[in-house]
């Protein structure tokens, strides 16, 4: 089992400041062991909105919850949209005697109904699966991904049996549990063409003539697995600057592991040669330098030029602006594209993430990063962590 020390350091902390806390994150990503971790040694009260005997008991909100006292956890709480409201009432009360962990597998839907009804009351935070910093393991992480029983299989095969069989009970089961109503082999069919577009830019009207469906519903359709974290949309940055600009997002699977189980890739060996393999690397560096920056959704952005210029990934915090390429090469060099992008979009730094193990300068403000350093203390300088020990660039 890989502890979670710090996942678990920052809910407690939320927990202290906020009478309810909602955990968002992905089906099997652990939010369930994450949150009995804090029930160690008692006094928590547990629901689960699936188990029918819990569901009864909370028909009547008030009557089950209003008595409690200490931490009071309900799982896959975007079932029971009607418990929002009773949670205002029982968060207002005099001295906070309970405070409430939600846990939810469906974002838009979760968070929408939690800040109507709770605004000012919750905290939102997301467990996600394993990254470089718990693991340490860059090779086996990339390959199987993040999900733990995926990750911590005893083997490559018993880890893709794992992946295979999520991705079905996925489809035939927990989609429709998740209130989302699209029949499971069309379903597949879509998620494996998003798998083949791993990396590249979204096209609504090639993936909808494919189906045979309209632009709008293969874009709803693209949302639903966003909103359910299988899938990373990442917006196109666009201002007011000379050249026409790209405003369509990139599409990336969230999990390497699922993505690879979606290609038929069983072994390092098979991914090493296969025409994904680039794309493949880009979507897994992205994910550990978003995860290693602390860096929310709605700072992360694509940029591109009509004319060719591009960066894969552009983080915008304020009046700082940190750009991202990501490189499979053992020694990437200064391109074209990152002297424009460093130029054009007024760049603080642009680091050229590569999966070797030696940083160095490339030009100004430009320097190359090995990924495992995304994960480190040293690293995060960005979020307050500590100062580079990579040092700046040229």
């Amino acid at each position: 089992m890989v502890q979670r020390p710090v996942q678990l350091t920052a809910l407690r902390e939320l927990l202290i400041h906020n009478p309810v806390v909602t955990l968002l994150g992905a089906r099997q990503v652990g939010k369930s062991t994450l949150a009995r971790s804090l029930t160690e040694g008692g006094g928590a009260t547990w629901f689960d909105t699936e188990n029918p005997r819990d569901a009864a008991r909370l028909h009547d909100a008030l009557g089950a919850l209003e008595a409690l006292r200490g931490l009071v956890i309900i799982d896959e709480a975007q079932r029971m949209p009607e418990l929002f409201p009773v949670l205002r009432v029982l968060a207002d009360r005099a001295g906070t005697p309970a405070r409430f962990l939600l846990l939810g597998s469906i974002s838009p839907l979760l968070v929408r109904g939690v800040s109507e009804s709770l605004a000012g009351r919750v905290a939102f935070t997301q467990l996600t699966p394993f990254g470089l910093d718990e693991v340490g393991s860059m090779a086996r992480l990339w390959l199987r991904g993040g999900f733990p029983r995926a990750f911590l299989a005893d083997s490559d095969a018993l880890s893709l049996d794992w992946r295979t069989d999520f991705i079905a009970t996925f489809l035939e089961r927990d989609l429709a549990s998740l209130g989302i109503d699209l029949p499971p082999v069309t379903l597949r069919r879509f998620w494996m063409m998003l798998a083949h577009w791993h990396g590249q830019r979204w096209n609504a009207s090639e993936i909808a003539r494919n189906f045979g469906i309209s632009d709008k519903t293969s874009t709803r359709w693209l949302d639903a697995l966003t909103g359910v974290y299988m899938v990373r949309q990442l917006p196109a940055w666009h201002e007011n600057i000379s050249s026409r600009q790209v405003k369509t997002p990139k599409v990336y699977l969230s999990d390497s592991g699922l993505l690879h189980a979606l290609l038929g890739v069983t072994t390092t060996e098979e991914l090493e040669g296969h025409p994904k393999v680039g794309a493949s690397w880009e979507g897994f560096a992205l994910e550990a330098v978003i995860r290693g920056l602390s860096a929310r959704p709605a700072d992360c952005f694509h940029w591109a030029t009509q004319g060719g210029a591009e960066l894969d990934l552009l983080v915008v915090r304020g009046t700082r602006r940190l750009g991202f390429e990501f490189k499979r090469h053992s020694a990437p060099t200064r391109t074209r594209s990152m002297v424009e992008s460093v130029a054009r979009l007024g760049l603080d730094r642009l680091d050229v993430v590569y999966p070797g193990d030696v940083a160095y300068p490339m030009g100004d403000r430009i320097r190359a990063v090995p990924l495992v350093a995304v994960a480190s203390e040293a690293w995060g300088h960005e979020n307050g962590r500590g100062s580079s020990a990579i040092g700046p660039a040229e």
